[in-house]
């Protein structure tokens, strides 16, 4: 794991034009750009997606950048939205390094909330997928 700050991957309700943006986002970003995290499924939440990691598909978001002075506060805030916790086993989501891509090449390792194992592993069996990867194209 590295000890610079990563950017964030983000695919569901934060991103731009979504609920939780205005509200985490706003004033604490450098930059938004769209990118693909690859060999990952997007699955329909109660009100959230989730993105479970296979081998193949690709889910669409974008690559957020945060301002160095909001950094470590945008950490805190990310982590108690996804209610994610180091090492808790009730955690909904697992904050991990991943590798995503921006305009079809360029690659930027990221902070990305992927489903949590217990709930990955529900989302494979029952979970409603949502074709194509993007939370915007939901229907």
């Amino acid at each position: 794991m590295t000890s610079d700050p990563l950017p964030f991957f983000v695919y569901g309700t934060l991103r731009p034009d979504q609920s939780n943006h205005a509200a985490f986002l706003h004033g604490r970003v450098l930059t938004e750009e769209p990118a693909v995290l690859p060999d990952a499924l997007l699955y329909d939440g109660p009100g959230y997606p989730y993105v479970v990691e296979e081998p193949g598909p690709s889910v669409h978001g974008e690559l957020v950048t945060a301002r160095p002075d909001e950094y470590g506060a945008l950490l805190a805030v990310l982590d108690r939205l996804e209610e994610y916790r180091p090492g808790d086993p009730r955690n909904l989501y697992e904050r991990v390094e991943r590798d995503v891509v921006l305009g079809g090449a360029r690659r930027v390792r990221a902070w990305v909330y992927v489903a949590a194992p217990r709930i990955a592993a529900r989302l494979r069996k029952e979970g409603r997928l949502i074709e194509g990867g993007d939370w915007r194209a939901r229907r």
